[in-house]
């Protein structure tokens, strides 16, 4: 019961961690990482497999079910912080892991190969994408002019992202039935798919669990070295507790890259971004009104616009089907000025 309480109760983790030597820190973070590897390999297989059984397409398995998977850290993480009082780490973390999602993971599996366009998948939830983000960020201009005490998103805002939540994914359900499929998928999938229908979901959900459970206690461990060096609240929530909540997303992408079924990471960062901006942030402030800072204008929403927009251009000028090498260059460098800009103007500030 004490070990639930830990994974569940965000003060009482950071606390346990708080104790921890800096040494103690970093193999806690090794020791999960083996097992998000261990846990991504698993999960990714069952994906393939529940293809081949089922005959839906890898990248609506990627954009529906393990999207959901995976977001599932950055909403518990940030529901618990808005809970707790500590709003800059609860909409940093949906706004950073955005970020993180599309710039660093997305870009890195760009370079490493050539990932395929769904146009009938990207052409729908990959505007649902940039809409979501584009929405949250006009709300928040329009409450900074009109709140002079300061913009914050208020309860009923969070219950609005809630019902896109809902109604984008009965949109994403009815795509999945109806969708033209033309994607040659490669991997595993065909040489097995005798495996047991059973044996796929309790490799998707095992290997999930393994993954979120050992995300969920990397975020905090990561997130007590950058406060150690005097990194502030936001800037930890939209860097390292971003990047520690992507986790899942990124060991999927990894793993996917290296058994060939590029077109689940497409499905998954798609997925996961227009979840983290409805789900994470609509559940964050539904639980608890979140003040939007200054950082947020001048660094966090930038940075999220041009990476998203950046992907939408780059879906549009693609003919042939896939992403190029060079566009993955671009994703990833403009992840590493976001990253250097926040830690070389606010380190011990």
């Amino acid at each position: 019961m004490e070990l639930i309480r830990l994974l569940v109760h965000e003060t009482a983790l950071q606390s346990a961690v708080a104790g921890f030597s800096t040494i103690m820190l970093m193999l806690a973070i090794v020791l999960c990482l083996g097992v998000l590897v261990i846990g991504a390999d698993w999960m990714v297989d069952g994906v393939v497999h529940l293809a081949a059984r089922t005959g839906l397409s890898r990248i609506v398995i990627g954009a529906t079910i393990i999207s959901l998977g995976t977001t599932t850290p950055e909403a518990v993480v940030s529901v618990m912080a808005a809970w707790m009082g500590n709003p800059g780490l609860a909409l940093g973390n949906g706004v950073g892991s955005i970020i993180v999602d599309t710039g660093l993971i997305f870009g890195v599996t760009c370079i490493l190969c050539a990932v395929p366009i769904n146009r009938f998948i990207l052409n729908r939830t990959g505007w649902v994408q940039v809409g979501a983000a584009t929405l949250l960020v006009v709300i928040s201009v329009i409450l900074w002019f009109v709140s002079p005490e300061g913009p914050t998103l208020s309860r009923w805002i969070g219950f609005a992202f809630l019902v896109l939540l809902a109604i984008y994914l009965y949109a994403a359900y009815t795509w999945a039935r109806s969708g033209d499929y033309t994607v040659t998928e490669k991997g595993s999938g065909d040489e097995t798919a005798s495996i047991p229908l059973s044996l796929c979901w309790l490799m998707v959900i095992g290997g999930l669990t393994m993954v979120v459970l050992s995300a969920r206690v990397l975020v905090p461990c990561a997130a007590a070295i950058a406060a150690r060096l005097g990194v502030p609240n936001d800037i930890i929530a939209a860097t390292m507790v971003a990047f520690g909540t992507s986790l899942p997303e990124l060991m999927t992408a990894v793993t996917a890259v290296r058994k060939q079924c590029s077109d689940i990471v497409v499905g998954n960062i798609v997925g996961a971004d227009v979840l983290n901006c409805l789900f994470v942030v609509g559940a964050a402030a539904a639980a608890r009104p979140l003040a939007i800072t200054a950082n947020f204008f001048t660094f966090h929403f930038p940075a999220m616009l041009i990476i998203l927009y950046s992907f939408r251009w780059f879906i549009h000028i693609n003919r042939d089907g896939h992403f190029k090498r060079w566009q993955g260059i671009w994703l990833l460098s403009v992840y590493l000025i976001y990253i250097i800009l926040q830690y070389g103007l606010n380190m011990g500030s």
